[in-house]
């Protein structure tokens, strides 16, 4: 089967190389010159563990390719996926506009039946958006050519992209056509001998199921950061008190780990676009909204133990933080914990030294020469008043303990994760979120 993807972020470079894995021929595109002229040098422009070699084997294979032109392929391919970024508005709302555009481009192109297919994350109406630019374009070339448009929203996970894409929970697909069902039941066909679940609904709740998806997630993470906060005012251990409830089949055990609040491109993006709609449809996502104010509270817990142990006096401190990328797995740092920390950290006149194993790089763009970049998690902490835990990457887990003491001025720790066992840090000064 021979397919295109428009977009070579996250969500288009991993569906496309899984897609070649899974014996389709796929095009990739992207208006990025430079992103493509990498990609076809194997050079891959984000970090997710095991898609360097996915990428690279099906390339060889010649089942992958790269271009910078969608009229090159569209009229070759049987289904087109939309997979481009939709980045956030002022009002908090999706911009469309990548989305849109690509449609307007697949018109002027169009010369004989498509499926077109949105894989990016967007608001309920999108494909009917896309539906309507694509006749639009068509109707200006005096063209009368038939073509589909179904929803097929991602649900993968940073860190975990390639299990979660061969091997998911579900594939959500909305159509409103025989032959768009049709055909996306001969794409995702692997997916269905293996007995996973391929879930076909119409388009307009298959768009919804992506952003309530999300944000019963986020509202689970803030749930349990209220919980934590909670715990830590009544001498409760939510450590405890998450085992206690996880344990209940109704409610379980996932995403109920206190932290430093949500990041990352989804969430927080996702539950605004998700508030933004409730409101302009006049049914206002209350609850939603509580979910990001919990979230953005709780990415200034962490300053706030640091603040309060040393009563105020912190201009001058140096603060060391293991992990920048807003979760493990990943180099991304969009609305990572670590960077709203930072910021804290310098407007109240301390220097800050960090290391994180991947995403050094990213932070580097972001934060420029306004903090200090280690070698390792021991370059880290020399001379520190305290050491902050925001992302718990598994090279953390088990360091000298005695060498953090002694590397440390004030062996200050503030875990952001819970993970560490107080019983083993002798002479640690141990502080964690509830």
């Amino acid at each position: 089967m021979n397919i295109s993807i428009v977009g070579t972020g996250y969500v288009g470079l991993v569906s496309g190389a899984c897609f070649a894995e899974l014996g389709a021929i796929v095009h990739c595109i992207d208006i990025n010159k430079e992103k493509i002229d990498k990609l076809k040098n194997g050079i891959i422009p984000i970090y997710e563990p095991g898609l360097e070699d996915l990428v690279n084997r099906n390339v060889k294979a010649g089942r992958l390719f790269f271009s910078t032109d969608l009229s090159e392929s569209i009229n070759d391919v049987e289904i087109l996926f939309i997979a481009v970024g939709t980045p956030a508005a002022e009002d908090g709302s999706a911009d469309l506009g990548h989305v849109l555009e690509v449609a307007r481009k697949i018109g002027q192109s169009l010369e004989k039946y498509i499926l077109v297919v949105t894989k990016s994350t967007v608001p309920v109406g999108t494909s009917q958006m896309v539906r309507n630019t694509i006749e639009e374009e068509l109707e200006k070339r005096g063209r009368k050519i038939e073509f589909d448009v179904a929803s097929n929203p991602e649900f993968l996970k940073e860190g975990a992209a390639i299990d979660d894409f061969m091997k998911p929970d579900r594939v959500v697909v909305g159509v409103d056509s025989d032959r768009a069902r049709e055909l996306m039941t001969r794409l995702y066909a692997p997916m269905l001998l293996s007995n996973f679940r391929v879930i076909f609904m119409d388009i307009p709740s298959a768009e919804m199921t992506k952003y309530a998806a999300n944000a019963m997630l986020a509202t689970r993470i803030s749930f349990i950061n209220e919980i934590a906060n909670l715990c830590e005012k009544v001498g409760a251990d939510v450590a405890m008190v998450r085992k206690g409830i996880g344990s209940d089949s109704r409610i379980g055990s996932k995403f109920l780990y206190p932290g430093p609040g949500f990041g990352g491109s989804c969430f927080p993006k996702d539950l605004r676009a998700f508030i933004k709609t409730g409101r302009d449809h006049q049914s206002p996502l209350t609850l939603l909204e509580s979910v990001e104010a919990v979230n953005e509270r709780q990415k200034r817990v962490l300053f706030t133990k640091f603040s309060d142990y040393f009563g105020g006096n912190i201009k001058g401190r140096r603060a060391a933080i293991w992990g920048l990328s807003y979760k493990p797995g990943t180099n991304d740092v969009r609305e990572a914990p670590s960077l709203t920390l930072i910021s804290q950290l310098l407007e109240a006149g301390c220097k800050v030294k960090a290391y994180d194993p991947a995403a050094m790089n990213e932070a580097r763009l972001r934060l420029g020469d306004s903090i200090e970049y280690a070698e390792d998690i021991y370059n880290a902490i020399e001379g520190a008043d305290v050491l902050f835990h925001v992302t718990e990457w598994k090279e953390y887990r088990m360091p000298d303990w005695q060498k953090v003491r002694s590397l440390m001025k004030i062996p200050l720790l503030i875990d952001g994760r819970g993970v560490f066992d107080k019983t083993t840090l002798e002479g640690i000064i141990y502080l964690k979120i509830g």
